[in-house]
């Protein structure tokens, strides 16, 4: 097997040695004046450039890894040549929020398949505050063992706290937040494309607007974005949206909000609003923008979804010692009650204390037991915790956001193969559900600006120069689906099914994907944001 995707990967990666040149058309011609001679050509797909424009019927010549034309006209010699008529040909979607910092790292998940499976050609991890804060390092080893996709990275501003100043509370010294700049100013200049936070969770909860200020304005220094799980998406949805934006305006520079949702049946209609305030820092000039996945649940820690933020400081250790003790564990038992009364379903994607309560809600598993819910919780957050599957987010509030130009569309999934939890399945079927099942099937938006929103806009976010689009000299990062088959599969109670339809992913010009099936090609690297003078953007 080892043997035959070496073939491959020869076989389909041919690469030209000859020299090119381009005319003033934008046609690539060799140096005697010749058409050149391509790697590879996509024959007759319908190409959808990534900025959103109608499609037009051509051809995609590749060599050396990079895209020596896109359009209608005569078709070049290639040393491979796949027709493509009847599919779509577009640039690798690339995944702004993803969580595969150390998947991407370990051997069985090392291949990004259930994402290259759904076209992605790119992940962005650090998100939500949590990942490596060393970004050279990170981003090194990355380079040495390869992925199947490329990987850009966020400095994750919780961990970075969590480095300086462990989980505890309160404002960082003077000589904390300058080793917090100091950390961060190393991160931008090997690489990051800016920092995220995650202010939900432990540290990042405990953080002030003041300490993400500071730490905001080095990376604006090297041009970088702050991108935000925010600290409310439910009651205080809009206050929070101020929070990034005003954080924004102070550092000077670009936010990014991460997975825009409000969560919480009550909480219903209140994205209407949030959407206003975004668009008003718009129409002010600010650049402001969001992600979103295409489902109407959510997914994180059982702690983070329930337990007050006070009862989580200091991390589980000390969330152990409250449970434990019958003062406060009281205390957090009728908080979490109080947070039930209004839940939606929560189901159960990973539990080591009972791994038979796996896919089952929380109520469902209080029935069984004969106990009261908020017992139940405490009892597993006792015992190591959980990953859990919060349905509470409305259909309505998901597809008024999901045609906003300003809105990409990201997993906030991971790479993964099949094991003994339950996670959501937004980490084998994100795209194809946005772009076959909401585009396609239910024309909640066009296809064009469907596959703009997982192209040419994250790349416009990131900054990214040399992919998101199919144009001349981009790298060939791209996508070839049949539009009648790209569907997600995966659901709720099987989430590890991949997704159909996608025929050919290239990374880098490589074979990723070929006729629908894996390689194993390991061709992406690490994408780092190119170094600049500080203040110079």
């Amino acid at each position: 097997m080892q043997g035959l995707l070496k073939v491959w990967a020869v076989v389909f990666s041919a690469v030209l040695s000859s020299a090119m040149q381009a005319d003033e058309t934008g046609r690539s011609r060799s140096e005697d004046g010749s058409s050149p001679r391509a790697d590879i050509v996509l024959l007759n797909g319908l190409i959808h450039p990534g900025d959103g424009t109608e499609p037009v019927t051509g051809h995609v010549a590749i060599a050396e890894g990079r895209i020596l034309f896109a359009g209608p006209g005569e078709i070049p010699e290639a040393d491979v040549s796949i027709d493509c008529t009847g599919l779509v040909v577009a640039p690798g979607f690339i995944d702004l929020h993803n969580h595969s910092d150390e998947p991407i790292q370990e051997r069985d998940t090392r291949g990004n398949v259930n994402y290259l499976l759904q076209g992605c050609t790119t992940v962005v991890t650090g998100n939500c505050g949590m990942g490596p804060v060393d970004a050279g390092r990170y981003l090194d080893t990355i380079d040495r063992n390869g992925a199947g996709t490329h990987v850009a990275h966020l400095l994750p501003h919780g961990s970075l706290r969590s480095e300086v100043m462990g989980k505890s509370a309160g404002k960082p010294s003077a000589e904390q937040l300058q080793a917090m700049r100091l950390l961060t100013e190393r991160a931008m200049q090997d690489g990051a494309f800016g920092m995220s936070t995650g202010l939900i969770y432990i540290p990042g909860t405990l953080s002030d607007t003041e300490e993400l200020i500071e730490v905001a304005g080095v990376v604006a220094r090297y041009g970088g974005i702050y991108a935000s799980h925010i600290r409310s998406e439910g009651a205080e949805l809009t206050q929070s949206v101020h929070e990034a934006i005003r954080i924004g305006e102070e550092a000077r520079l670009p936010v990014h909000i991460s997975h825009l949702k409000a969560s919480g049946k009550q909480y219903w209609g209140t994205l209407r609003l949030a959407i206003d305030q975004i668009e008003q820092a718009r129409s002010r000039g600010m650049k402001v923008t969001a992600d979103q996945y295409p489902y109407a649940a959510s997914s994180t820690s059982l702690e983070a979804t329930l337990l007050p933020a006070w009862s989580r400081e200091g991390g589980r250790s000390e969330l152990v010692n409250r449970l434990r003790n019958p003062e406060t564990s009281a205390r957090i038992r009728m908080e979490v009650s109080r947070k039930l009364e209004t839940a939606a379903r929560i189901q159960l994607a990973s539990c080591g204390y009972n791994r038979r309560w796996i896919g089952s809600s929380l109520e469902e598993i209080a029935e069984k037991e004969g106990r009261e819910v908020a017992d139940i919780v405490l009892d597993i957050e006792q015992n190591g915790g959980a990953a859990v599957i919060n349905f509470g987010i409305s259909e309505e509030d998901m597809q008024l956001a999901m045609p906003l130009a300003w809105v990409a569309t990201a997993s906030d999934g991971g790479a993964k193969v099949p094991g003994s939890s339950q996670p959501h399945p937004r980490s084998f079927g994100t795209f194809p559900r946005k772009i076959g099942r909401y585009a396609i099937e239910h024309q909640v938006m066009s296809l064009a600006a469907a596959i703009r929103s997982a192209t040419g806009l994250p790349a416009e976010i990131l900054g990214l120069q040399d992919r998101g689009r199919l144009k001349k000299d981009m790298v060939a990062d791209i996508t070839v689906f049949d539009p009648m088959s790209f569907r997600d599969h995966a659901t709720f109670d099987q989430p590890y099914l991949p997704s159909a339809g996608v025929r050919y992913v290239m990374v880098a010009g490589a074979f990723a994907v070929y006729e629908g099936q894996a390689t194993g090609v390991l061709n992406g690297r690490s994408l780092r944001k190119p170094p600049m003078k500080p203040g110079s953007n």
